[in-house]
């Protein structure tokens, strides 16, 4: 798909620009396509929009540096869009940039990990039609998951994980929700919870994908108790000491944050966890900041997410029970 054609669907379609209003996009120098492919698309919708390109980084950033607090401060935007590169050890960054513009009610499109080639071939290449779709499917599923006490996630690597969502508000990122204003990743492709932070118990495998690292090459295994990562278990070191390093950001950051399904049949799996993450058919679970889920309580200045492949989940209902997915085929009705 031609990248301005792409750019603007995400823009009207998710973000529901319109005419006249602000737009700013932050972009990394490097992926500089993805902003132009972007800030064009802008222009032919005619939002007022300004660009600010950030230089190659020298080192991990952490803190905001004070020309973009002031771009965003003082640019009174109505939209926000971030474009950033970077891995695992920038999600605080990340965070603040997000909590700062989130100050206002503004609609963000954050997308760390964005490239050309999920622009125009991957998970955001998606026609009008295709978004309309998504989100249809999105409603459908958040329907059927309404009011559910609880979540239990298998498959045959010998993932067996349980936890609470009594309480907890269900929500999708495929379209913008004007009461919370929740922020979005671009691509969309995901119904989401924040499960209860201490009630995660069992054995999680993971052998695809891990957010801020990418596809794997030797399973990761986490054992949890009370919400909590209580040991991490690979046969690749590097990834191993990575995962653990995250996780040791701060005390909240081993705790549970985030169960999804992913929904995006234009997804697929490649090293931008960005993308993964949205094939349908596959769910995933992060461990970490989930404070602007509802009802979130996970305060942790970091978030890395796991990809479950070919899961079963079974939803309970406190009296009954409903599958949703079984080995990665969706089942359920409404």
């Amino acid at each position: 798909m031609d990248a301005r054609e792409a750019a603007r669907n995400a823009l009207v379609c998710v973000l529901e620009a319109r005419r006249g209003e602000k737009l700013t996009i932050i972009c990394d120098q490097a992926i500089h396509a993805v902003g132009d492919a972007f800030a064009k698309a802008a222009l032919d919708i005619g939002l007022w929009t300004r660009m600010v390109m950030l230089p190659k980084p020298t080192e991990t950033r952490r803190e905001i540096p004070p020309i973009l607090e002031s771009a965003v401060i003082e640019g009174r935007s109505d939209i926000f869009v971030n474009f950033l590169v970077g891995g695992a050890d920038e999600t605080p960054f990340r965070i603040s940039l997000t909590r700062l513009q989130k100050r206002r009610r503004v609609r963000l499109g954050h997308c760390p990990g964005i490239t050309y080639d999920i622009l125009t071939n991957g998970a955001l290449a998606l026609t009008e039609e295709q978004y309309a779709k998504l989100q249809g499917r999105a409603s459908e599923l958040m329907a059927v998951c309404h009011a559910a006490t609880g979540v239990r996630i298998t498959n045959a690597l010998g993932t067996d994980l349980k936890f609470s969502v009594a309480g907890r508000e269900w929500f999708t990122d495929t379209k913008l929700n004007w009461e919370t204003m929740k922020w979005m990743n671009l691509p969309v492709g995901e119904v989401i919870v924040g499960p209860q932070e201490f009630s995660a118990e069992g054995k999680l495998v993971c052998k695809t994908a891990v957010g801020g690292i990418g596809l794997l090459k030797k399973p990761v295994t986490l054992k949890v108790a009370g919400g909590r990562v209580e040991s991490v278990t690979c046969a690749d070191e590097k990834v191993k000491e990575s995962i653990e390093r995250v996780q040791a950001t701060d005390s909240w950051a081993r705790r549970i944050g985030e169960f999804a399904f992913g929904l995006n049949v234009k997804a697929r799996l490649i090293q931008e966890f960005l993308e993964t993450e949205k094939r349908a058919g596959t769910v995933h679970v992060a461990f970490g900041n989930n404070s602007d889920y509802p009802g979130g309580k996970n305060a942790s200045a970091t978030h890395q997410d796991f990809m479950i492949s070919k899961p079963t989940v079974t939803v309970d209902f406190g009296k009954d029970k409903k599958d949703i997915l079984r080995e990665g085929k969706f089942v359920y009705t409404i």
